[in-house]
């Protein structure tokens, strides 16, 4: 996915709160608001935010496995760990079934 580069604006533009709205809800990226001709603050909208706390909580979990590994801890196997959850809250694997596309 490609982002365009962030918008920047002064902050005298946040007057016309309409045109700031939609321009959060359009942009795929964070807008700087500057102030004196620097950085003040950053808005964007809910759903980009959102979607930043997702990955910033990947990014979180992965870098702990990570760690965990570097100390020592033991790999798993994928197909064994599925099959543990499946046997703890008794999902039967179907032949051929791809669990990734599951709409449950």
């Amino acid at each position: 996915m490609r982002r365009s580069l962030p918008m920047v604006i002064p902050i005298n533009e946040l007057k016309n709160t309409a045109k700031i709205s939609q321009m959060c809800k359009d942009s795929d990226t964070p807008i700087i608001i500057t102030k004196n001709g620097y950085g003040e603050m950053v808005l964007m909208s809910i759903e980009l935010y959102e979607i930043q706390q997702v990955q910033e909580r990947a990014a979180a979990l992965i870098n702990e496995a990570l760690d965990e590994r570097d100390a020592g801890a033991e790999a798993v196997d994928g197909e064994e760990f599925f099959e543990s959850l499946r046997k703890k809250y008794g999902r039967k694997k179907v032949s051929g079934e791809d669990l990734s596309q599951s709409t449950e």
